[in-house]
């Protein structure tokens, strides 16, 4: 299995005992870094983040949560309507109009489905606070800390892909951290 709609088989294990399990790993981990590369996941770790550092003035654990999960919901489907009104076919495609309209809302979905990706982690270390299996607080700074860290990866990968030294993959994590903690700290005011 490679990528995506690829129909070879899986790699042989090398010389060294590895294959199988390692490969799928790498590739699972591969279409994980391409899937948080892309725009709206981007979107959403800013987002996401944002809403937990202005969702924490609520009462409970649960109500961050929510709140959180909620306004999520709500940007995507927003992400959604926008791109649906925007690939929307004009009679010329031969197709009917909802078929049209069906075949854009899927594309729109699709392409924003990273903001709901971008959510999985974050809402995964509050929900530990809900169910009282961490303190509120630890999990709230993980929550903030796990999208700064996928910024990071994020930043790291995209210079290890354009090649140079593992120093210039160190500086371009911390400045894609750092401008991801500018933006989250200035969306959370705005709001």
């Amino acid at each position: 299995m490679g990528e995506v709609g690829d129909d070879r088989p899986p790699a042989a294990p090398d010389s060294r005992g590895r294959g199988g399990a390692v490969d799928v790993g790498r590739r699972t981990a591969g279409l994980m870094l391409r899937a948080y590369r892309s725009e709206s996941s981007i979107y959403g770790v800013v987002l996401v983040s944002a809403l937990i550092a202005v969702g924490w003035d609520d009462d409970t654990d649960l109500d961050v949560l929510l709140f959180t999960l909620g306004a999520t919901a709500v940007f995507w489907l927003a992400h959604v309507y926008a791109g649906t009104i925007a690939r929307e076919e004009g009679p010329e495609s031969g197709r009917p109009r909802w078929q049209a309209i069906a075949r854009a809302v899927r594309e729109s979905a699709f392409r924003s489905s990273g903001i709901v990706l971008a959510m999985i982690v974050p809402i995964a270390f509050l929900a530990t606070a809900v169910f009282g299996w961490m303190d509120e607080y630890v999990a709230y700074y993980l929550a903030l800390l796990a999208g700064t860290a996928v910024l990071a990866v994020i930043g790291w990968a995209v210079a290890a892909r354009r090649g140079g030294s593992w120093g210039w993959h160190l500086l371009s994590a911390l400045v894609t951290a750092s401008l991801g903690l500018l933006v989250i700290w200035l969306s959370s005011l705005v709001h």
